[in-house]
């Protein structure tokens, strides 16, 4: 489209640039903070540092590059979109979308001082949906076509996330502007409270026990499992940059089998239950950077499938990294599981902090959480500077038992947790410092908490119970150390 704004190219430097994290600028203000290293000796003598895991770092942001997109607009009023916030734009939206991916892929542009009201988006390969305005998506569920998704971590047919992709390369969303996916106003908080979703979320898992074919695991229209704000599903090549997420009706950011995904400067505001911020789930190669979280559940959390149907499809959430964020919201800040059926490793978050929001208190600071029916393997889970407080649960918690009392089918089939390491978790006030909660039948192995201060602490007493091989070095609670 001729006279449409010219969009900015998003290079790796343009992005870390955003985010204020520039590795000279960050050094210069104190915030790369690297841990001494030890040293070893070679047989001739010469002393080199030891191996690290967050040697890896580099390594993985080396291969983690944003997608870049012709330089081409296509402005959604061009193709009948009215932004009073009271016309629907669904099918502007679509011809717009269509009409950017037969030019060869460009930005969508959503233009500012507009609201433009719509239904479900769905993407294409090379499409950038550009938002400088406001989208606000509609509470009439039929807007929500049925599309193949996850739904906590079992695969199923369901209402579309608000913005979707399947199986696409190079698909961003990026702007100043806003998403409103109107959530309180929608019948999305009813079926999340007084067990209103109850019997679609238990036929949902008996059928993930009983084998059914997913594609015939159909929800949706009539049902009560709630869409993701925006969910790449099977995409290779994602960003997600610089909007505001507000009113979700389930999980914000939910990347799904996706490899290559960049999720930076993005503030997420929501309220209620299961609106977690960014929910990697079975991912490779993930950048979250930048963010603000003030939500009403987990922060940044790691997922890869649930129970039975999260084992069938195997893949893990691997090489993650999580830094520069800032966590106002409630339960965990850098958290992982409860579904984490595909295993996850190769986890890294530096530099975030934790701040009381306008109306919710963090839960914990590092959250890992699993139970006995799910399986699989969290290896490699490393946290260093995350500081802030308070806590209104705890500071670090790995719970292998959690929620056990909850729905779930299937057999028994325990979980491993193991190689975790903190370093620099400076926390104040919480009811306590660490719990280590393992399973009788599956210890939690390897975990090593260093340089690490907790005041203000309701309890002066870290709780060790089925964990072998911890290691406190340098810890302090209450001003005792431990």
């Amino acid at each position: 489209m001729k006279g449409a704004p010219r969009m900015r190219q998003h290079s790796r430097r343009d992005l870390l640039k955003a985010g204020g994290i520039l590795a000279g600028a960050a050094a210069t203000a104190g915030l790369l903070v690297e841990p001494a290293r030890a040293f070893t000796r070679t047989a001739s003598g010469l002393a080199v540092p030891k191996a690290s895991a967050w040697d890896q770092v580099p390594v993985i942001l080396g291969r983690i590059k944003p997608p870049t997109f012709p330089n081409q607009n296509f402005d959604i009023t061009a193709y009948g979109a009215k932004g009073d916030g009271k016309t629907d734009c669904t099918t502007a939206f679509a011809k717009a979308v269509a009409a950017c991916t037969k030019a060869g892929g460009g930005h969508v542009v959503v233009p500012a001082g507009g609201s433009f009201l719509t239904g479900a988006i769905h993407l294409d390969d090379n499409v950038d949906l550009h938002v400088l305005g406001t989208i606000k998506f509609s509470t009439d569920t039929r807007k929500y076509p049925l599309v193949f998704s996850r739904w906590q971590g079992i695969e199923c047919m369901n209402y579309s996330p608000f913005v979707y992709a399947f199986g696409k390369t190079n698909v961003a969303v990026t702007g100043t502007g806003t998403l409103d996916g109107q959530g309180p106003s929608g019948p999305w908080p009813g079926w999340a409270s007084n067990g209103n979703r109850d019997n679609d979320w238990t036929k949902l898992q008996q059928q993930a026990v009983d084998g059914v074919d997913p594609s015939k695991r159909i929800f949706g229209q009539g049902h009560k499992l709630a869409p993701s704000f925006i969910q790449f599903y099977r995409c290779t090549n994602v960003l997600i940059d610089g909007v505001h997420l507000k009113n979700s009706a389930m999980w914000n950011l939910h990347p799904v089998l996706s490899k290559n995904v960049t999720i930076s400067n993005v503030n997420v505001f929501s309220r209620g239950a299961t609106v977690d911020g960014c929910d990697p789930e079975a991912c490779t190669d993930v950048h979250v950077t930048g963010c603000t979280f003030d939500t009403g559940d987990d922060g940044v959390v790691i997922k890869s499938g649930r129970d039975v149907d999260g084992r069938r499809v195997g893949v893990p959430c691997a090489n993650v990294v999580i830094e520069h964020n800032r966590f106002l919201g409630r339960w965990g800040a850098i958290t992982v599981g409860s579904e984490m059926s595909g295993g996850v490793k190769n986890v890294f978050a530096q530099n975030n902090t934790i701040a009381k929001g306008s109306s919710y208190t963090s839960f914990y600071a590092v959250y890992i959480k699993t139970n006995n029916r799910r399986g699989g393997t969290v290896d490699g889970i490393h946290v260093r500077n995350l500081t802030g407080g308070p806590e209104a649960k705890g500071g670090f918690f790995i719970d292998m038992n959690y929620s056990l009392t909850g729905p779930g089918f299937g057999p028994i089939v325990h979980p491993k947790v193991q190689n975790v390491d903190i370093d620099g978790l400076v926390i104040d006030g919480a009811p306590f410092a660490i719990k280590l909660s393992g399973d009788s039948a599956s210890h939690i192995r390897n975990v090593t908490v260093t340089n690490s201060t907790f005041t203000n602490m309701a309890s002066s007493t870290v709780s060790v119970k089925n964990a072998d091989n911890v290691t406190f070095t340098n810890v302090k609670v209450n001003g005792k150390t431990i």
